[in-house]
């Protein structure tokens, strides 16, 4: 199969994997794994590899170019995301998510309470998934309603908006983690983090507007005085006991982006000897994270709570299974685009596609995350998908690869709706009806994902 019959076979197969996803319910593993394996028969992959008269293979079989895609991805990214969300689960159970939003809050001041949680849920979430950062944080989004008397549902959307914003962009949460190394610039992350800072300002001015102008609209629960007793911040960080200082809160953040940004010092300026070897090890974002893990075990001592360090890896363990699985099952079907006539066709018919440029990720992602509900496995599916296409596109530098990256970042959220179990923590943890949710959450990041795109698309006039 080939030309217009394997564009159509393609098509057919993403809408295939979508309503298995979303209608079904069939798992984001299994869709994957059978639409590459229906994808793969249908473009002619063989069943066995091809051998010619040497008994040299010339064509390899469709399982193992299934393999070769599985175990690539658990070859390049797997360890990444193990470290990072386990530097997310430290922050989280010692307390020091709460010492970031206090260093936030005291940054903003108490009389933009809106400003303050849009920063405090953009800052946490880099290292923690946005459904437990929500978690973490609406106690604190509580107490600072009562205490500034602001509206709960400007206070929610300011938060939720923060919180997405980074984790569909920032490293070293799963998504964008796994898009760099599937797209090829996995050996950037810091360039991708940079990237991911600079391409958040216009969101987060857009969700913080959006907030404040839907605050005066929508009306939640807890805005009337139910006479229910909200915890002080002060009595929440009593829970935790003595919270870490501010500098061993954020050093597991902070450390493994100084050792990625000295590896790169290091090969940009050719560096040689030990100085090169030993900033070229620490500065791979494997041993970075790990070392950004050796701080988060520095807080668990901090906090005498060392002995809790094998259950919350354990935790993290059974959190990630899912997102890595996932995550290689998009490798796979990349892998097997990779290998079928998908690509030669569109390289041929590449004026098409360049016509659409950035905006190619970004409405695939879109597509992806609307039908399905995860913006991991819109983020995963749709690099899997760009990957064999990307010079196609144009995205044949770090820098233009980066912001693919972004672009499906924003696609990914573009929007949290009914499938999306984020948009359940939001709307009840925010004390809101479904109804309301759509009004909030839904059309939140719907503002946020083209305020994103339009920031990318002027970013790539210029790069």
């Amino acid at each position: 199969m080939t030309g217009i019959a394997l564009i159509i076979a393609f098509i057919l197969a993403i809408i295939v994997m979508i309503l298995a996803i979303s209608k079904f319910k069939i798992h984001p593993f299994l869709a994957i794994m059978g639409i590459s394996v229906i994808l793969g028969l249908a473009a002619g992959i063989p069943l066995v590899d091809v051998k010619d008269a040497n008994g040299t293979v010339a064509v390899k079989g469709l399982a193992n170019v299934i393999g070769e895609g599985f175990s690539s991805t658990f070859t390049s990214i797997g360890i990444v995301i193990i470290l990072g969300a386990l530097v997310g689960s430290i922050l989280e159970s010692t307390g020091a998510a709460f010492k970031l939003a206090d260093m936030v809050i005291r940054l903003v001041g108490k009389k933009k309470p809106e400003l303050a949680m849009l920063l405090m849920g953009w800052v946490v979430s880099i290292p923690v998934f946005c459904d437990s950062g929500f978690v973490i944080l609406n106690p604190i989004r509580k107490a600072l309603v009562k205490r500034t008397m602001t509206s709960s549902v400007a206070m929610t959307v300011a938060l939720s908006a923060g919180l997405y914003i980074s984790h569909v962009f920032i490293p070293p949460t799963p998504g964008p983690i796994a898009a760099a190394n599937t797209l090829g610039i996995g050996d950037n992350l810091l360039l991708v983090m940079g990237m991911g800072a600079l391409c958040s300002v216009f969101p987060l001015i857009a969700g913080y507007i959006f907030a404040k102008y839907i605050g005066k609209k929508v009306k939640a629960a807890d805005d009337v005085d139910s006479g229910e007793v909200v915890k002080s911040y002060e009595e929440l960080v009593a829970e935790y006991g003595k919270l870490p200082n501010g500098f061993l809160a954020l050093s597991p953040i902070i450390v493994p982006i100084i050792l990625m940004a000295l590896g790169s010092v290091s090969s940009m300026a050719g560096w040689t000897g030990i100085p090169a070897s030993v900033c070229g090890f620490l500065g791979t974002p494997i041993m970075a994270l790990a070392v950004g893990v050796i701080f988060g075990v520095m807080i668990l001592m901090s906090a005498d709570r060392i002995e809790k360090f094998y259950e919350i890896t354990d935790s993290t363990l059974k959190t990630v299974g899912p997102i890595l699985f996932v995550t290689a099952a998009g490798g796979v079907l990349g892998k097997v685009i990779s290998v079928t006539g998908l690509v030669d066709y569109i390289t041929g018919n590449a004026a098409v596609l360049e016509k659409i440029g950035i905006f190619f990720p970004f409405i695939l992602a879109a597509i992806l995350k609307t039908a399905q509900g995860s913006s991991t496995v819109a983020i995963t599916t749709t690099a899997g998908i760009l990957a064999p296409v990307m010079g196609v596109l144009g995205f044949t530098t770090p820098a233009s690869a980066t912001l693919a990256v972004m672009a499906i970042g924003a696609g990914a959220m573009t929007v949290s709706h009914a499938n999306d179990s984020y948009f359940w923590v939001v709307t009840n943890f925010g004390e809101m009806k479904p109804e309301q949710g759509y009004k909030t959450q839904t059309l939140g990041t719907l503002v946020l994902g083209i305020s994103a795109m339009v920031e990318i698309f002027i970013l790539s006039l210029f790069i």
